[in-house]
Order: structure tokens, then C-alpha cells, then sequence
């Protein structure tokens, strides 16, 4: 058992100063120290840090660590067209290993507890992260050429493979596919009674065009086939509709927040106080190292209030402790990790450290004020998941040399880019 005590936690109720005791994958207790204790493993003396839960990455793209830096400052179609699909289709299960180890490092030393993940070889994906005691969340990714029947067996393999790994029926986007791969995902969630995601109204041109080939937009398409009846949601989300963001609501769909790939790509800002009035969900996702270029979700949380400031015209505009909360408990419901979202007796031991002695955390006026406005990666002490240490204070406890991994992926990347 583990044992953190004399700091602030931060639980549903709000930031407390109780202790947490962990034992095995799981919390254990949560409340005032007390005298009788057992016997501990480890005792950690948090000295006034805070303990929290786990930053969920509710969309992301691991193995796009080849493209960071390497496919920047275009639009999105010009960006995907150009510089990702021709080197991706380079990509082999060896390399893709390779490059999503180095993700995997990325979010554990930003205390990010799982991702939600959309890309290729899942086999090898699923791998590592068993390997290395990282949850993981796939979403299919299905485009044109590719066989939609396969969301099937995959969804029985992966969802049985391990207690870390996850899987949910999707495909990438409207404008990569067409209407039958769509019938079929939802014949799939009809049967397994499943949630659905996808890049959803991401760009002005990509909502045009659908309103073009089906004569009304990406949401109301996929709603009207049913893709919607068991929920899920989408990614980005920016250029919808007051009845898009009504079928979200009334759908309990959860729209997936990244504002620095967003900002980025200049695809747009998403309408954050409209949702938040219609009751929709959120989470906050990175995207992908070649689009944001950083997995952070700090600075996702930072640049989410302050684009709804821009936006709305009002310093007024934005909820640090409502975007706090989609960045770890709404992206652990969206990628059904139901016992992942909150610290509390029963729930998973995904929790991080956070430094609250260093310069940017200082005074404490507001916790979680300092979080998302002047929080970053450097204050992340310890990650933690499923009960291991898998980081602390610039360690990584995943079995392999975090050195041997950069240049691994390292010769990859040469081989790929030329």
C-alpha cells in the first residue's frame, strides 16, 4: 500500500487537505489522517503539493511523434495532403512503435493518465502500453479503402486484451469516408449497444462540403443514421450549428475540445459558451505532435479560456475550474473510464503531483486558477496509474532507457522524412 499525506488533494467536492491511501490498482481511502494505519509500502510526504487526478488526453494521435516539427504551418487539408498522408504511408509497425513510445513518455511527464487514441497498428500500440502500464483508449479510424467490417472483431479483441486497453468504434471523418462505411459503424453500435467518435466540423470547407454531398451537416448526418444512439461524440467541433450543438445535448454527446491544434491549423475556435448553455459535455484533447506540437494539457486548458475571452469580446468569458474538470473527469467519461475520473475510495489510482512550490504556483490564491492559467509540464512531480509510479521527478519506471527510445525513433523519423 501507498501512502500520500500532508498536502491538498483535489476531489469532486473541490481542493481538500485530505490524505489518500492506495492499495494495489485502486484508491482506498480518502479523508482526515488517522491513527490506525497499516503497513505501508511507501509513504509519500507530499509537503503541501497537490494531488490530483490524472489529465485525460480525450483525442490524440501518439504515433504522429515522426511529424513533430516536420509538417508545420499549413492549413488543415494542405497540411494532411502534403506533409502527413505521404509519410505516413511510410509508417511500419516497427516504426510506429517506436514513435509512440516517445509519446507515451511525453504524457506521463505532463501527467496525462491515459489517451484516447486514433491512428494506425494498433497491435503494436496496444503492446506498448501493456508493456509499459499506460492506459489507452483507441478509437477506430476507419477512411476509404478500408474494410468497416473489421470495427467488429476489433472491438471483441481489444476490448478483452487488458484492464489498461480500450477500444470504440469511430472512423476519422465525414469527408474520408463514405455513406456505407458509415451504415455499417452504426449496424456495429446498434449491436454492441457502443458509443461512436469521429473528427467532426473541424473546418469551415470540410461542414460545406458535407452540407453539399448530403444536404445537411456532418452532426445531423450522423445523428440521422443512428451513429449517435448509444452517444459518443466528436473531435473539435468548431463550426457547429445551434442544432448540432442540440443533438450533442440531447444525445449526451461529448464534444472534444483542442484549441492549440486549432489555433495552429487556423481552423477556428470552438463555440464554448453556447455548448456550456446547452448542457453539452466537454473534454480536452492535444490532437496530435505534428499538429499542436506538444502533448500539454496545460497549455490546452490556458488557451481554451483565453480563446473563449477572444471570441466572446469578455475578459468575463471561460471557466478555468469547468475546463479543469472536462481535462480530467469529462475525458475519462468520454473514453468510458469510469472509475479513472475522480479521486475517491474505489476509483483507479491515476493520480499526479503536482509542484506547488515552484515560482508559477505561487501565492496559492486559487488552486485551480494556477493550474490553468500559469500551470505547465514542469510542475508534474509524479504520474501515477493503476497503483504503479510510472514517473517521478524526471524519472521514467517503464522498463526501457528513455534515452535508447529517442534514438530509435530517431532513426525511424530519417528513414521516413529522407
Amino acid at each position: 500500500m501507498i501512502r500520500f499525506y500532508n498536502g491538498l488533494t483535489l476531489e469532486p467536492g473541490g481542493v481538500t487537505e485530505n490524505e489518500v491511501w492506495v492499495d494495489g490498482s485502486a484508491i482506498s481511502y480518502v479523508g482526515p489522517a488517522r491513527e490506525d494505519v497499516p503497513a505501508f509500502t511507501r509513504q509519500i510526504d507530499l509537503g503541501g503539493d497537490l494531488l490530483m487526478p490524472g489529465f485525460k488526453d480525450a483525442h490524440t494521435h501518439s504515433g504522429m511523434t515522426f511529424l513533430r516539427s516536420a509538417a508545420d504551418d499549413l492549413p488543415l487539408q494542405e497540411w494532411l495532403e502534403k506533409q502527413v498522408f505521404p509519410r505516413e504511408a511510410k509508417l511500419t509497425p516497427e516504426s510506429l512503435t517506436a514513435f509512440v513510445k516517445v509519446a507515451f513518455l511525453e504524457y506521463l511527464a505532463n501527467g496525462i493518465t491515459a489517451c484516447f487514441d486514433m491512428y494506425f497498428f494498433p497491435d503494436q500500440f496496444v503492446q506498448v502500453a501493456m508493456d509499459w502500464g499506460f492506459r489507452a483508449v483507441m478509437c477506430e479510424s476507419l477512411t476509404a479503402g478500408d474494410d468497416p467490417s473489421r470495427v467488429y472483431e476489433r472491438y471483441e479483441k481489444y476490448n478483452a486484451v487488458s484492464p489498461l486497453v480500450g477500444y470504440r468504434l469511430g472512423f476519422h471523418a465525414e469527408y474520408t469516408n463514405g455513406i456505407e462505411t458509415f451504415k455499417t459503424v452504426a449496424e456495429a453500435a446498434h449491436h454492441f449497444k457502443a458509443p461512436v467518435w469521429c473528427h467532426n466540423s473541424e473546418t469551415v470547407s470540410e461542414v460545406r462540403d458535407c452540407v453539399a454531398r448530403h444536404g445537411m451537416t456532418p452532426t445531423k448526418l450522423f445523428d440521422s443514421l443512428g451513429l449517435y444512439d448509444y452517444g459518443g461524440g466528436g473531435y473539435h467541433c468548431i463550426y457547429m450549428t445551434d442544432e448540432d450543438l442540440d443533438i450533442f445535448a440531447r444525445r449526451g454527446l461529448t464534444a472534444v475540445l483542442n484549441a492549440c491544434s486549432n489555433g495552429k491549423l487556423a481552423s477556428g475556435t470552438f463555440r464554448l459558451r453556447e455548448a456550456v448553455e446547452k448542457g453539452v459535455n466537454l473534454a480536452v484533447g492535444t490532437d496530435g505532435p505534428a499538429s499542436n506540437n506538444a502533448l500539454d494539457m496545460f497549455r490546452e486548458m490556458y488557451l481554451i479560456n483565453i480563446m473563449a475571452k477572444l471570441r466572446e469580446g469578455n475578459a468575463a468569458a471561460g471557466d478555468p475550474a469547468l475546463i479543469l474538470n472536462a481535462a480530467v473527469s469529462g475525458g475519462a467519461r468520454a473514453m468510458g473510464l469510469a472509475d479513472c475520473d475522480a479521486i475517491a475510495p474505489g476509483k483507479q489510482a491515476d493520480l499526479v503531483r503536482v509542484d506547488m512550490h515552484r515560482p508559477n504556483m505561487r501565492p496559492v490564491n486559487n488552486v485551480v486558477k494556477n493550474l490553468v492559467y500559469s500551470g505547465d509540464p514542469s510542475n508534474v512531480r509524479l504520474t501515477m496509474i493503476a497503483g504503479r509510479v510510472l514517473y517521478e521527478d524526471g524519472q521514467f519506471y517503464v522498463g526501457e532507457d528513455p534515452e535508447k527510445v529517442y534514438r530509435t525513433a530517431e532513426e525511424y523519423t530519417r528513414q521516413i522524412l529522407g
